[in-house]
């Protein structure tokens, strides 16, 4: 499974639906050196050379349902969709 958002596809895509924290990353996790927050309260992470290679969705599924979509600040502002999410959401 992947997620795709502004334009990068997150091909390792891990739910925890304890805490409902969707983690994203663009191949191996241990590439990324830096780590940044939205102003939404996710994390971002990037590789050595300034790319955005993971992001952490702090309660996914609680914003899907009260608004259809989350906002996330990124280097350029993206909106996600319910339909985009919800199967990474349900694995």
């Amino acid at each position: 499974m992947s997620v795709t958002i502004a334009d990068i596809t997150f091909d390792r895509v891990e739910y925890d639906a304890g805490a409902d924290v969707l983690y994203l990353h663009v191949g191996d996790p241990s590439t990324a050196v830096d780590f940044d927050e939205t102003p939404e309260g996710h994390a971002l992470r990037f590789d050595a050379e300034g790319r955005l290679v993971g992001i952490t969705l702090v309660r996914p599924k609680h914003l899907l349902e009260e608004g259809g979509g989350l906002h996330i600040t990124l280097p350029v502002a993206s909106e996600v969709s319910a339909r985009e999410l919800t199967p990474a959401l349900s694995a």
